[in-house]
């Protein structure tokens, strides 16, 4: 079939389980996690490719597609629903040479090399779909373009002692890399990897079949197509990046990145007119407070119904906080209802959940004296807790209680 030629595809990799997040992920994948009141973590490297002009995107799915898939549908939301390119949920299937299931980041692109060739495209970027942040990825395009680089990844200066726990570029004065190390005992640069990527498609193409090809070669970026293409003097360029970002890998990642936007010194505007994050809402009325609720410092998403006390908190659309209830340093996600009396404290409560009367979930760090079992509870999607029921602070709730 022909195919208008594009000349940079979009490769968002979104096939991870996000085991860290346990409860949250577990009958979803991690991309489509909610966030922020009123949006999930994909739409944010999507709403990124749009307003960078990339309008032909794959998304690649693995463990728990369907919320996912039923979620970018067509890619109205994100203006993708396109004769020529648009949105494309690339699930790993068996072809003739048997393969199916994706095996790292590297095979997963691997198995869509024909998908992008499609396209006939000179670059391929390459996004992780769980990270939370604003960026104009055509800016780093014409970087690639004008250093006339085989690879450009995009980095961020990164506290020195949380340097370990990222693949760090070690780069010259001119951002010509010169190192790479996956997550570095002792770091030699603070310049952590984004995930993500701009290849000159062709020479990507070459080394990922010679990956594929080598039976004892890890599947991944990291693991080998970064390391093989220094080893091998290809000219890699580090794209410094000064913005929000946030890696949401754990409980508490996802919990202050919540909490960030409640920070009005946090440089993350979901407001700005010029650079919109897109998602897929469902239409409802506007919330509702009731007269004698309270409501401070708060994100209040459309169709809530609060009567009783929500404080610091961010609440996604359809979530009921019945008389009495109290809501604090929590996150809500969509359609959950709080029964009257109940108090939700340093929580994360899952969509569709019914919190019974006078449960208590979490507890403030301060009530607790000691500090390594405080952390933050989470209760899984559509779970039903018991009235007079008690979670402890740091409890992961996966079924009824």
């Amino acid at each position: 079939m022909y195919h208008v030629k594009k000349e940079c595809v979009a490769m968002i990799l979104a096939g991870g389980q996000g085991s860290r997040l346990y409860a949250l992920t577990q009958d979803m994948a991690k991309p489509a996690v909610p966030y922020g009141g009123k949006y999930r973590l994909i739409d944010f490297p999507l709403s990124n490719c749009v307003n960078s002009g990339f309008d032909t995107v794959g998304i690649l799915t693995q463990y728990q597609p369907l919320v996912l898939n039923e979620y970018i549908g067509n890619g109205h939301p994100w203006g993708l629903d396109r004769v020529h390119g648009g949105v494309h949920v690339l699930a790993p299937y068996e072809s003739a040479s048997g393969k199916s299931w994706y095996t790292g980041t590297a095979n997963a692109i691997y198995q869509n090399i024909s998908f992008i060739d499609r396209y006939n495209p000179d670059f391929v970027a390459i996004l992780a779909g769980d990270h939370i942040y604003k960026m104009d990825y055509s800016k780093m395009l014409q970087a690639h373009k004008q250093n006339k680089a085989d690879a450009t990844i995009a980095v961020l200066e990164v506290p020195w002692h949380e340097a370990s726990r990222f693949g760090i570029m070690t780069a010259d004065e001119n951002g010509v890399i010169t190192e790479f190390a996956e997550k570095p005992k002792e770091p030699k640069s603070n310049l952590a990897s984004m995930g993500v990527y701009i290849y000159s498609w062709q020479t990507l193409k070459r080394y990922l079949i010679a990956n594929e090809n080598d039976k004892d070669a890890k599947k991944d970026f990291g693991g080998n197509i970064i390391p093989d293409m220094l080893k091998d003097g290809c000219k890699m360029i580090a794209y410094h990046f000064n913005g929000y970002w946030k890696d949401v890998g754990t409980i508490d990642s996802l919990w202050e990145a919540n909490m960030d936007l409640l920070n009005p010194n946090i440089p993350l505007d979901l407001h700005d007119h010029n650079w919109r994050v897109y998602a897929r809402n469902p239409v409802m009325p506007p919330h509702y407070a009731g007269e004698n609720s309270f409501i401070e410092n708060s994100m209040i998403a459309e169709g809530c119904n609060i009567e009783g006390r929500v404080d610091f908190s961010v609440l996604f659309a359809g979530v009921t906080i019945e008389k009495g209830a109290t809501v604090r340093d929590s996150i809500i996600m969509p359609n959950t209802v709080i029964k009257s009396n109940a108090v939700i404290e340093y929580a994360l409560v899952g969509e569709g959940c019914v919190i019974g009367e006078n449960v208590r979930v979490g507890e403030r760090p301060e009530a607790i004296e000691d500090k390594e079992s405080w952390g933050v509870a989470v209760i899984g999607h559509g779970i039903d807790i018991a009235p007079n029921e008690v979670i402890k602070p740091k409890a992961m709730i996966s079924e009824n209680k």
